[in-house]
């Protein structure tokens, strides 16, 4: 089998394993998730608006944001335009989806588990095409300069007319016997279309065309054993200027120069979370639960806070002064910007946050496994 992905390296299946009894926090051998101290706010953290659309679990469900609307789908099929917290238009599509939702000004896509995907017009949440990708989308397309760009589970990357749906062109690379299960979609920008691989490469490739421009190795795959080797970047790579920067899990984090691909620094930490960045530093939440900032110039440490060990954390998400994340008990942490600390602290509905945590405004968007769609004011 070229494809026995790994649910079990997934934050929301983590189990079973003794390799990654570390790593599970509710694994009855291994370490204990932290369980969470009284913190002293400098912050204020509050729900501007909340909506629902659905349970996600076992999927990753990311909103999409364009301006002032949020379009945000469940695994049952449904999809939900809200501009400004108001309901616009609500659809339920006739088959199961499994991934988040990729959009633009016109045009919002989604997959499903066969490899369906499904292009609707924003306005109206009007069906306008179908399409085959090559297996299972379970990453958000990307939707961009005319076209709808797929990851799909087999680590192809594919690209569709927007106004149809025709397939341009596809993008495939070799890749290891095990790998982890992606849910992080490409990211394109100008002619690039950017994305992790197993083995521990950053990819780009022509958007017009699909050629490759250049390759990167966040990661070199180290151990006796398959299961050792992998080292696979299963988050979105994020961008800063003429600077993109990615990690690998049981890997490290490293920036590369945006046009030719070459090597500014690298670091030893190891997540499948994902990071974020902003004018002064790279943020990354590594596997055992800690937040760490890094200089964004020379990749040196800046600080660390470790005190939410094991709680399975999102990839972080700058925001002003404060850095947020949020964990398996769907608790958004913001933590200062300057040295760590917990500034403030605010509870959703409970259910585990998987999909990494996306900028409405000047607001924060949570969207829970359990459905729950949350604007956060923190200041």
């Amino acid at each position: 089998m070229k494809r026995p992905v790994l649910a079990l390296l997934l934050p929301l299946a983590l189990a079973g394993c003794s390799t990654l009894d570390s790593l599970n926090p509710f694994s009855s051998s291994g370490p204990k998730m932290a369980e969470l101290q009284p913190i002293q706010a400098s912050a204020q953290a509050r729900v501007v608006w909340q909506e629902s659309v659905g349970k996600g679990e076992p999927y990753a469900f990311v909103p999409a944001v364009v301006g002032s609307s949020v379009y945000a789908a469940g695994r049952d099929g449904t999809i939900a335009r809200f501009d400004d917290g108001r309901p616009v238009w609500r659809i339920k599509t006739e088959q199961p989806l499994s991934g988040g939702v990729g959009a633009d000004e016109r045009l919002l896509a989604v997959g499903t588990a066969k490899g369906d995907i499904l292009a609707f017009a924003t306005a109206d949440g009007k069906l306008l095409w179908e399409a085959k990708a090559s297996s299972e989308v379970l990453a958000p397309p990307a939707v961009a300069g005319g076209r709808v760009i797929v990851r799909s589970g087999d680590h192809r990357l594919a690209a569709y007319d927007a106004v149809d749906g025709t397939r341009k062109w596809i993008y495939q690379r070799p890749t290891p016997a095990l790998s982890v299960r992606v849910t992080a979609g490409p990211v394109v920008v100008e002619k690039y279309v950017f994305a992790g691989f197993p083995g521990g490469k950053l990819i780009a490739v022509n958007a017009d065309n699909g050629a490759p421009l250049w390759e990167g190795t966040v990661a070199l795959p180290k151990g006796a054993t398959e299961l050792d080797r992998i080292a696979d970047v299963s988050s979105v790579p994020v961008i800063d200027a003429r600077m993109i920067c990615a990690v690998a899990f049981q890997g490290r984090v490293s920036c590369f120069d945006l046009g030719a691909g070459n090597l500014i620094w690298a670091r030893d930490i190891s997540s499948a979370a994902g990071l974020s960045i902003d004018s002064r530093y790279v943020y990354v939440a590594d596997d055992q639960g800690a937040v760490h900032a890094l200089d964004k110039a020379s990749g040196a440490s800046i600080w660390k806070q470790d005190k939410l060990f094991l709680r399975r954390l999102t990839a972080p998400l700058a925001s002003g002064g404060l850095v947020a994340v949020a964990d398996v008990q769907g608790v958004v942490h913001l933590l200062s910007r300057d040295d760590g600390s917990f500034a403030a602290r605010l509870s959703t509905d409970g259910k585990p946050v998987v999909a990494p945590l996306q900028r409405i405004g000047k607001n924060l968007l949570v969207q829970t496994s359990g459905g729950g769609l949350y604007a956060i004011e923190a200041q």
